[in-house]
């Protein structure tokens, strides 16, 4: 294992979590929707949805093919260039924002939400040529534990600019310097792109027109399209709770933003104590073991929200979901490495981000709807939620784990 190429990795996940913490979580999605759209009559919360959906369901339509155009132009390390470029790009727009440009921030946030997405099929296939079998659920906590620590720093800078009074084109700016500085190391150190049997435009045309034989690659991976499966169902879970916590916190235990704030924040350090606490335990008795663990860990959680009263009640809850969290997130990019064949590596996580985005849109739906046949009862809204962890949990026994021989 080489441990440069392994810094390097893990700082790219320092790198690019200011983005999801900054923009899509707090300061850039309260812009929008207040700042840009306005609040009045539900418009800028329709406009944001679309918006992450729009840029989930592009990354989900794209993911395996450009993917599999990686592997086959040996382009992998070109196309995660090309995503964060997009990414850092779409942020250096918002200066551009102001209030009635809803097009314009609905097109530039796309633009970087599909960047930033985009760019985490190439990284995430790194971790199998980077760290043995035996070693990948370290790496993997240490990536994402790594990772929810920039989250914390890029969200404390972020809200000092705010609470400051400084224009928020400083707070869009400080996203991008800090995506671009820390993401160098990873073009430095990471393996290089090598010549495969395809230039990168016949790859493009070959995965274009190929989606049929991608799909039945997958399929005849009888351990892979298993695991697929049964992360496309919890995962939506996780992507849910997590989603409509704040809501959940907001409208039903009554946080005031600062409360919000700190819960936030709360949830980003638990979150990167689970990815370092579960991450050894992954290599020692597989992935398999530890992730039914900490998915019965999320229906007992899920569950809980029902007979809870308190703020501070709902705060351990969230706490504990954020250890959940980190675990989650790390432990299934484990076992999904453990999986994929040789030399298919940015391919197969392209289907594993199909599954992840596309599955994330069940799960807000049920929450919606349940909320509105019980009379906004957001409390059996989130117990509705735990059927997809208990889907996700039965299917998960039926893969084989290959790391339980190991271990």
């Amino acid at each position: 294992m080489n441990n440069r190429q392994v810094g390097a990795w893990v700082t790219f996940d320092f790198a690019n979590s200011v983005f999801p913490a900054v923009v899509v979580s707090v300061v850039f999605q309260d812009f929008y929707i207040q700042g840009v759209v306005g609040a009045e009559g539900g418009r800028g919360d329709a406009w944001w949805t679309a918006a992450v959906s729009t840029s989930a369901l592009i990354i989900a339509l794209t993911a395996p093919i450009l993917g599999a155009v990686a592997d086959r132009a040996g382009a992998r390390k070109r196309l995660m260039g090309t995503y964060v470029a997009l990414c850092i790009l779409g942020v250096l727009c918002f200066p551009l924002l102001g209030p009635g440009t809803v097009v314009l921030g609905f097109a530039v946030f796309v633009l970087a939400n599909v960047g930033f997405e985009g760019a985490l099929v190439f990284y995430n296939s790194y971790l199998p040529d980077i760290a043995p079998m035996e070693r990948q659920g370290w790496v993997s906590g240490l990536g994402f534990g790594i990772g929810y620590l920039g989250s914390a720093i890029g969200l404390v800078l972020a809200l000092a600019l705010v609470q400051s009074g400084a224009d928020l084109s400083l707070v869009w700016i400080m996203v991008a310097l800090f995506f671009t500085l820390f993401a160098i190391p990873s073009f430095i150190y990471l393996p290089k792109d090598t010549a495969r049997e395809m230039t990168l435009s016949q790859a493009s045309v070959w995965g274009l027109t190929s989606f049929r034989e991608l799909w039945g690659e997958v399929m005849r991976e009888k351990e892979l399209r298993r695991f697929l499966l049964a992360f496309f169902f919890y995962i939506d879970g996780v992507l849910t709770a997590y989603v409509t916590a704040t809501t959940l916190a907001r409208t039903t235990f009554g946080f005031e933003r600062d409360e919000l704030i700190m819960m936030i924040l709360g949830i980003q350090f638990t979150a990167l104590i689970g990815a370092f606490a579960l991450a050894k335990p992954a290599d020692r008795i597989g992935p398999k073991k530890v992730l039914s663990g900490v998915l019965i860990m999320w229906i007992a959680v899920a569950l809980s929200i029902y007979f809870i009263e308190s703020k501070l009640a709902f705060a351990m809850l969230a706490m504990t979901a954020g250890f959940g969290l980190g675990a989650v997130q790390s432990v299934s990019r484990t076992f999904m490495a453990s999986l994929i064949p040789k030399g298919r590596e940015s391919e197969m996580f392209g289907f594993y981000a199909l599954c992840g985005k596309s599955s994330s849109v069940i799960g807000p739906i049920v929450f919606g709807q349940v909320a509105l046949l019980t009379g906004g009862n957001q409390r059996v809204s989130v117990m509705a939620v735990s059927v997809m962890f208990i889907i996700g949990l039965i299917l998960l026994q039926r893969v084989n784990d290959p790391k339980a021989a190991i271990a």
